[in-house]
């Protein structure tokens, strides 16, 4: 032999090549290590959906609205937490039997538009109904049992409609042969309008069914 054996070129610059890959490996691991505690990133947003609810729409048992000797309580739809759900107030007796069933309207009216109180609104409670909605005595020729809105009642939101509508339903002297016949200041005939089950669960969703009330 002529001389000491020398390794070829390319071995060398391939045995470079590995450690280097080596090397840049190992501080890829470390970043990611340090970087998410071994959990990967990324860059896509990931939809998780919405936050659980936390709105009770259930007052506590000892908040309970005062009541004056000559008052009784009444059932009121609100909205809580995207659906209707009643609470108790106060309405002048008398209103409940339906002595006279314009003022028991205007009572029942008077109580679903007033904001709710502090109590109410911490349990998650709204109301939708106008503040300066007011109701109007029934015209000659208007099915019977009518009642007459300041405003027409499609002109209304789903939900004041239908808090209206659910809270008249409760109280029989305001039902007229299953509904609850509703009118406006215009010209066209009061008709009758239900409140279901869809109704309080989707009042958002225009879910209060109308019908023609014949004479």
């Amino acid at each position: 032999m002529t001389g000491a054996f020398r390794p070829m070129p390319g071995a060398a610059r391939v045995r470079r090549r590995r450690a280097a890959v080596a090397v840049l490996g190992a501080v890829l691991t470390v970043a990611a290590l340090a970087s998410g505690c071994g959990i990967r990133t990324t860059s896509v947003p990931v939809d998780a959906g919405a936050a659980p609810s936390r709105v009770p729409c259930k007052l506590p048992s000892a908040d309970v609205t005062t009541r004056s000797p000559d008052s009784v309580a009444a059932p009121v739809y609100l909205v809580c937490a995207s659906q209707l759900v009643a609470v108790d107030r106060p309405v002048p007796s008398g209103t409940a039997g339906g002595a006279d069933r314009l003022v028991a309207a205007r009572a029942l009216l008077d109580q679903v538009r007033q904001a709710p109180p502090e109590s109410e609104r911490r349990a998650g409670f709204s109301t939708a109904v106008p503040a300066g909605l007011r109701l109007e005595p029934s015209r000659a020729g208007d099915p019977a049992g009518a009642l007459r809105l300041s405003s027409q009642p499609e002109d209304l939101s789903d939900e004041a409609l239908a808090q209206l509508v659910c809270t008249y339903a409760e109280n029989e002297a305001l039902v007229t042969k299953g509904s609850v016949v509703l009118g406006g200041p215009g010209d066209y005939r009061p008709r009758g309008y239900l409140c279901t089950s869809q109704t309080k669960a989707r009042p958002q969703d225009g879910t209060v069914p109308d019908v023609l009330v014949r004479d």
